[in-house]
């Protein structure tokens, strides 16, 4: 079973998979977030070409653990997941995954115009590694 992690944007949502073995994370394009509806059918299309059996969405709470806007629309945007895939939605922490996305990439001497097109698939393929990490880590 594969996982799917999301990293919501107003514009854009990070999209990345596990692979069948559920150890490592690969990003995937981006989908656009022209309206909701559009993006989850997208998403549901994602899901059953990659045969996802769960969905982490990344939760940007703010530094002190409250919830902001962002982290409002994440919570709303699961809700309307786990009623349209039927699939377990769960949210995880992801405060900084969208700023260690943008260090990694200028360390790697990435462009600016490239890091725009691709910052959301590696913030989500961030939360998906730290989401199956966490999964190891309880299996001992």
């Amino acid at each position: 079973m594969r996982v799917m992690a999301l990293d919501i944007g107003t514009k854009n949502i990070g999209v990345a998979v596990s692979d069948e073995t559920g150890i490592l994370a690969q990003a995937k394009g981006p989908v656009r977030r022209t309206s909701t509806a559009r993006a989850v059918t997208r998403i549901r299309e994602l899901v059953e070409q990659f045969n996802v059996g769960e969905i982490v969405v990344g939760l940007p709470l703010n530094m002190n653990g409250t919830m902001g806007r962002r982290a409002e629309d994440s919570v709303k945007f699961a809700g309307i997941l786990k009623q349209r895939t039927s699939l377990p939605v769960k949210l995880w922490d992801e405060r900084l995954s969208t700023r260690e996305a943008e260090a990694v990439m200028i360390e790697a001497s990435v462009t600016r115009k490239k890091r725009k097109k691709t910052v959301d698939g590696l913030a989500a393929q961030i939360i998906l590694q730290g989401y199956l990490d966490s999964l190891e880590t309880e299996r001992g």
